[in-house]
């Protein structure tokens, strides 16, 4: 892509909208091949980011969930012992003798699992999302940073892998907890704050263009004043979208007490939320 202007063009076109400041992020990103770094509130769009940047690029989108404990084997690649030990057992049915060559087979590539790195240093192109990296610990991130910065591997039985072309690669951080500064470094940095209203009903209205403009407005509204209070999970895009597919598909043209306190779960995730709001639902409804 030529330039930020193109990037966001492609990314609008397949229905996810940027300011200038993520325009810029994406474009050096793919111009410089560097990781780009996403962080900021759960449903803020940081996924999204990384299945609109393949599907712009026509490439596919492969991806890794962290989670607490995950390690290389789970992230990088794998060994099938079911097939190399059904491999041996054929192979001593068969009178098999020689002991080196019979190892050497077993270590062959064809009994290699590759996990989502690795998939994504073999295919080109391709866009590596690594989603949720604070949920990983300090060794995982080490690791993360060791194969961002050379986009290669050594598998020990089979020698280096590396990336003909590297990768797209989003990171993304809900900041449960502070990712190491060596890992930032590594990648280009965006903040992903919630958007301000023109800005989320335009989201709104271009993912469900069949929802009805008075409804969108009223949602869109209704979530930038739950967003105000002191909520123990404030509500992200992705809720703003999931209510006003709820209430569209209750046949709702626009809100109303009942339809939005029987829809609550789909855009508060808390009992505490949800009683909050039951509170402020009256004058909010008034003023939407």
């Amino acid at each position: 892509m030529n330039g930020p202007e193109e990037v966001r063009a492609r990314l609008e076109e397949t229905g996810y909208l940027v300011d200038d400041g993520l325009a810029v992020a994406c474009f050096l990103a793919l111009r410089l091949h560097r990781p780009l770094f996403c962080e900021g509130d759960a449903g803020v769009g940081k996924t999204a980011l990384a299945a609109a940047l393949a599907e712009a690029l026509g490439a596919p989108l492969i991806r890794l969930q962290c989670h607490e404990g995950i390690d290389a084997s789970q992230a990088l690649y794998d060994w099938d012992f079911p097939r190399q030990l059904l491999h041996l057992r054929a192979a001593e049915a068969a009178g098999a003798e020689d002991a080196d060559r019979l190892e050497g087979e077993l270590y062959d590539r064809r009994f290699l699992i590759a996990r989502p790195l690795l998939r994504a240093l073999e295919t080109c192109p391709s866009v590596l999302l690594i989603d949720e990296v604070d949920r990983a610990d300090d060794e995982f991130e080490a690791f993360l940073l060791e194969l961002l910065s050379e986009f290669s591997v050594t598998i020990p039985e089979l020698g280096t892998v590396r990336a003909q072309v590297p990768p797209v690669v989003v990171l993304t951080s809900n900041r449960t907890r502070e990712v190491h500064d060596a890992l930032k470094r590594r990648c280009l940095y965006h903040w992903f704050d919630h958007p301000d209203f023109a800005r989320e009903l335009a989201i709104v209205r271009r993912r469900l263009p069949g929802v009805s403009q008075r409804l969108a407005e009223q949602v869109t509204a209704l979530v930038q004043t739950l967003r105000s209070e002191d909520l123990l999970k404030p509500p992200g895009v992705a809720e703003t979208i999931d209510w006003a597919e709820a209430l569209d598909a209750l046949g709702a043209r626009e809100v109303d007490a009942e339809l939005v306190v029987a829809t609550l779960g789909s855009v508060l995730k808390y009992r505490e939320d949800a009683e909050r709001a039951r509170g402020l639902l009256p004058a909010a409804l008034q003023g939407a």
